[in-house]
């Protein structure tokens, strides 16, 4: 398989969201390719296994998408060697009414993960400088005092919202909180493709939704709104990556090598050491134990 510079998913200077590309040749079939995803998750449930004794850092994956780019079989893939006390997902859907009685991001705040642990979005924060920014209307159901019709949600009040959402990373990731954004991009014929998979095969037909093709006639203007919020947020504390999102095994290996190799940097992350009480004796605690 193909050496591959991870730095080049790495947003780190505006993009154009339409030459960033949806599929990547790896030099290797996918059956390689899910047996090196195996390797990495493994390392990646050991590392997690330290970074729960470490106790300092919890680790944020946020995954944003298009419908069908896979961001549920990615989550099950990716984490699958994980122990289950150490990552919880959360799909962020239409807000409920508790969650519309607070701003929006008192739901993605409750949601962090513990120091020790890894938190996966499944949608995120950003769901509310995308999908809002499409449909604005949205917006009125937030009950926002200065806000009381579409007309008033103009430029200035988006660069407020980016400008809070920046503010919100730097906070937990001053705080210990290291963050992961993917943006998984897929091409709208992939998409298509996608969709009539759900609708030619029995077992698929529940994930279809008539709202799936209202939505795709917006493509032009959601890859207009997700270009605008990576280019706004993609800082050094908190990067956003895009993956190429057309082949499934592709991008689920590209998301875990990204993770694992960042995470290995940080060479603080280290198992305690035991006291020098216990260390002195663990003889006596063995004898103890044999003699029962």
């Amino acid at each position: 398989m193909e050496e591959i510079n991870l730095n080049n998913f790495k947003i780190t200077s505006k993009i154009n969201l339409s030459k960033q590309p949806t599929k990547i040749n790896l030099g290797a079939n996918k059956k390689h390719i899910e047996g090196e995803l195996k390797s990495v998750r493994r390392k990646l449930g050991k590392l997690q296994d330290t970074l729960y004794a470490h106790n300092k850092y919890a680790v944020l994956i946020c995954l944003q998408g298009m419908d069908t780019s896979g961001k549920d079989s990615l989550i099950r893939e990716v984490f699958k060697d994980f122990n289950a006390r150490g990552v919880v997902v959360h799909s962020f859907k239409v807000p409920t009414e508790l969650e519309l009685e607070h701003d929006y991001l008192w739901r993605h705040y409750i949601a962090l993960p513990a120091r020790g642990k890894f938190g996966v979005f499944n949608r995120t924060h950003y769901e509310n400088v995308l999908v809002t920014r499409v449909h604005p209307h949205y917006i009125l159901g937030e009950n926002i005092p200065t806000v009381n019709s579409v007309e008033v949600i103009n430029e200035v009040f988006w660069d407020k919202r980016f400008e809070q959402i920046n503010n919100f990373e730097k906070h937990i990731t001053e705080n210990g909180t290291i963050i992961f954004k993917f943006f998984l991009n897929l091409s709208k014929e992939e998409q298509k493709n996608r969709l009539l998979r759900r609708l030619e095969k029995q077992e698929k037909n529940w994930k279809f939704s008539p709202g799936d093709l209202k939505e795709r006639k917006l493509w032009d203007k959601y890859q207009e709104c997700y270009e605008d919020a990576i280019n706004r947020t993609s800082k050094a504390h908190a990067p956003w990556f895009t993956i190429p999102a057309d082949d499934k095994p592709t991008a689920r290996y590209l998301v875990a090598k990204i993770i694992y190799d960042t995470l290995s940097t940080y060479t603080d992350i280290k198992e305690p050491e035991l006291n020098n009480d216990i260390k002195a004796n663990i003889e006596l605690y063995k004898q103890q134990l044999n003699k029962e």
